[in-house]
């Protein structure tokens, strides 16, 4: 679950306000969307911290065996193209992309949409917003997600130009040419 908070009637953060806010409440984790609602995201509980961290285990053991990019988790947020600053559970960018960006944007929330992402329905996330996440994503300049949710036993695969794919339990989800020779069976 999140919470979001609509401050426009006092004031817009910038992408560099909205920074200078995650670095005075580290403790929180957020997120701020393209139209500058504030999102305080919800710790997840343990079964799904579980599941997130054997998602970016998975990425990670492929990416080390391809050395193709980099992984990330969910505590990095991306300073999206258009306008969000999002934090995927799991996300991949190319080596050649992320070495484009300076010293100081990879330091700071770096300016750039992943290639590939992976976004895990919790118990308490309702699933409209997350599917609203991946279009903003998707608009941004993904080139390959999935969105996971265990709750309805199905996960949705999102790609330019075309609707989303659902498939049921069990799946098995391929890399495509975004992440060759990865897949990952769900379910």
């Amino acid at each position: 679950m999140e919470t979001v908070l609509d401050l426009s009637p006092i004031v817009e953060l910038t992408h560099d306000q909205f920074y200078q806010l995650c670095m005075a409440n580290r403790d929180l984790a957020m997120e701020r969307s393209p139209s500058g609602e504030l999102i305080i995201m919800t710790p997840i509980g343990g079964e799904s911290g579980i599941q997130e961290a054997s998602l970016i285990g998975k990425v990670v053991v492929w990416n080390e065996q391809t050395n193709l990019g980099f992984v990330f988790s969910s505590s990095t947020v991306f300073k999206l193209p258009n306008g969000g600053d999002r934090s995927p559970d799991v996300a991949w960018v190319s080596r050649e992309r992320w070495e484009a960006l300076s010293q100081i944007e990879r330091e700071k929330f770096p300016p750039i949409c992943p290639d590939f992402i992976i976004e895990l329905r919790s118990r308490t996330d309702r699933l409209a917003p997350l599917q609203a996440k991946m279009q903003e994503y998707l608009q941004s300049g993904l080139r390959l997600g999935w969105l996971i949710n265990p709750q309805d036993q199905q996960v949705e695969i999102y790609r330019p130009a075309q609707p989303p794919e659902p498939l049921a339990y069990p799946a098995t989800l391929m890399g495509e040419a975004v992440l060759p020779g990865f897949s990952l069976s769900v379910g």
